[in-house]
């Protein structure tokens, strides 16, 4: 999985449509290896990209789960921490 997706289940607040395409758009540049499409590729691209943020939205919405859920500002201190410790 590419490393800039991030984990967008079971968040207070909970994801956000940005958050979902952002998301969307990391998959879909990782498939199609490369980053920008060609003027060629370009409907094609963000025709997926917006299938993909939808379906994702879905699943979103359908997901249960027991746990409870994860804060956001937490989460993102736990991740500067690993990253410190990563790159220091």
């Amino acid at each position: 999985m590419c490393r800039n997706i991030r984990p967008l289940n079971n968040f207070e607040p909970p994801a956000t449509r940005d958050e979902v395409t952002a998301a969307a758009l990391q998959y879909v540049r990782k498939v199609a290896g490369t980053t920008k499409p060609s003027q060629a590729n370009e409907e094609a691209f963000y025709a997926a990209v917006k299938e993909i943020a939808h379906i994702t939205e879905h699943l979103l919405d359908d997901l249960v789960t027991t746990a409870p859920p994860k804060d956001r500002e937490v989460e993102a201190a736990k991740a500067r921490a690993r990253a410190q410790a990563r790159y220091a």
